[in-house]
């Protein structure tokens, strides 16, 4: 579902686009905006008290920031940053629009509603990842979820600790268990999957 028609009533919208690697909100910041995602990627992730990183889930196009709307109807600051991944178009409107699009429009409503009903599921999904499989089993399904058609992914052994709630430093230390093995190559910054196989069985 989108929502771009219903923002044309809205004297307050704004299309910004923002590069990649760009800030859009912090920790700690009061929500003063809602965000609509139409283009680009963003990712919201938590920081932990000993400095690691964790996504918690991504925004990607004709969806809304979850945080942003729990943060607006419950006037609470944000408890996770989020960060651009690629170059996003968003569009963005303030707390008065919002609350007047809450209350008079039940597309509107149930947009929020349908999001936060997937993105609860997300989240349970990432819950039970986390908690219930060894970081074997969640490397091995990140790798294979993430190569392309050439078996291969570039990345850095620290995007992968905080995609999947780690340290880098037990990413490498896997991640060389593996390259001994022959299931897969270490490169700079790219990672040539060389037995899929291998990596199936530890799912």
């Amino acid at each position: 579902m989108s929502i771009t028609h219903l923002t044309t009533t809205i004297d307050s919208t704004r299309q910004l686009t923002l590069p990649a690697n760009h800030r859009v909100f912090a920790q700690g910041q009061m929500s003063q905006h809602y965000i609509y995602v139409q283009s680009g990627s963003i990712k919201v992730l938590r920081h932990a008290g000993n400095g690691r990183e964790f996504v918690l889930y991504r925004i990607h196009p004709n969806e809304m920031c979850v945080l942003t709307t729990a943060c607006m109807l419950g006037n609470f600051a944000y408890p996770a940053d989020a960060v651009t991944e690629t170059e996003a178009k968003v569009l963005v409107f303030g707390q008065e629009d919002f609350e007047k699009l809450t209350t008079s429009s039940a597309e509107f409503r149930n947009f929020i509603l349908a999001n936060f009903g997937a993105r609860l599921t997300d989240l349970m999904k990432q819950l039970e990842h986390v908690t219930l499989k060894n970081i074997d089993q969640r490397l091995a399904e990140y790798l294979l979820r993430m190569t392309d058609k050439s078996g291969q992914i570039k990345t850095t052994h620290q995007f992968i600790a905080t995609d999947i709630g780690t340290a880098r430093e037990v990413i490498s230390r896997h991640l060389k268990a593996m390259e001994k093995k022959g299931t897969i190559k270490l490169g700079r910054g790219t990672i040539q999957i060389i037995s899929k196989k291998y990596l199936l069985d530890l799912i």
